[in-house]
């Protein structure tokens, strides 16, 4: 019986081996379950080698690139009333600037970079609101605004922008340009590259000829005495800020003692407020605020306080290290 019943126990196993597997998943009618086990695929770029580095830190290109960048259009040059008060020299990080006070022939050789989705929308010196993917380009001294042509040394390829902002505050930089310049320039992947910068004077059949310009320029010397006067005073403020200068001041700003760090210089208030928004967005880690102070009529960006002068000093080295100028210190 033990024999009969082992006998038939090893048949059993038998047939449970040699039986069908286990139960398998249905294989999915094609269009169905494929479909549904396929990734929803993403977005296809609109173009491409767009994504490169050299912008301002987090800065970049915009999450959803448009189609037809190389087909917009270069800047038309055309007469437009200057923006006063972009036409005032200024100080920033230590540098004097005596912007242009109207279109006149310009010509130089240097670094461009571009800047991009972090100052979009954001005011422009001249008010309008900054387009990555309109024509246009920052420069320091150049009229607001006017027209330029920004050539890649590298390649000869050239475009026409509208400069319409102030910038770049670098030291090894001499013109920003929007992201589709940049892009048709072929500088996006390296971030920056050599161009040549040459204004543009509407109805200039040539490059090498200039027309009289109206209105007339001012006279350099004017210029020249304009920004001395402001230097002499950005030379004062080394010195404790005395009870007259502050008085112009915000109540908060002339009671808070300490060390201040001078960014920049302005005699338009508006020029100052447009450098304070620029740099918050550029020098995003700082902790300390900045504040516009007017006083003896020239409004300037502080940043602080710091308790002693060696906090910031080292504040003003890391700025330096950043953008390559150095700030000013005031105390009070």
């Amino acid at each position: 019986m033990i024999r009969l019943a082992l006998a038939a126990s090893f048949a059993v196993l038998l047939a449970a081996c040699g039986g069908p597997g286990p139960l398998r998943e249905p294989a999915a009618e094609p269009g169905k379950g494929e479909a549904a086990r396929t990734p929803t695929p993403t977005k296809k770029p609109t173009a491409v080698l767009k994504r490169g580095g050299g912008f301002y830190k987090d800065d970049g290109p915009a999450d959803d690139i448009p189609d037809g960048l190389d087909d917009i259009p270069d800047a038309e040059p055309k007469w437009e009333p200057l923006h006063k008060p972009a036409t005032r020299p200024y100080v920033v990080l230590g540098k004097e600037y005596v912007p242009n006070t109207s279109v006149k022939p310009y010509r130089t050789r240097g670094i461009a970079s571009w800047y991009g989705k972090k100052f979009h929308g954001q005011k422009t010196s001249i008010g309008e609101p900054y387009d990555m993917f309109a024509m246009t380009a920052a420069h320091t001294t150049l009229a607001l605004p006017s027209y330029a042509r920004v050539t890649n040394v590298q390649t000869g390829k050239s475009v026409v922008v509208r400069i319409t902002d102030r910038g770049p505050f670098h030291a090894d930089r001499v013109i920003d340009l929007s992201y589709t310049a940049a892009y048709k320039l072929g500088l996006i992947n390296g971030g920056s590259g050599l161009v040549e910068v040459e204004a543009i004077i509407p109805g200039e059949t040539t490059t090498t000829a200039y027309a009289q310009v109206s209105p007339p320029p001012r006279p350099i010397a004017t210029e020249t005495d304009d920004i001395e006067q402001l230097a002499r005073r950005m030379a004062q403020e080394e010195r404790p800020v005395q009870t007259a200068t502050m008085a112009g001041m915000s109540g908060d700003a002339a009671t808070q003692k300490g060390v201040y760090l001078q960014l920049g210089a302005f005699s338009s208030a508006e020029n100052a407020e447009n450098l304070k928004s620029h740099l918050q967005r550029e020098l995003d880690w700082l902790s300390e605020p900045m504040q516009v102070n007017a006083g003896g009529g020239i409004h300037r960006l502080h940043l602080g306080p710091y308790a002693s002068r060696s906090e910031a000093e080292k504040m003003a080295e890391k700025i330096r290290l950043a953008l390559g100028y150095r700030p000013t210190f005031v105390t009070r």
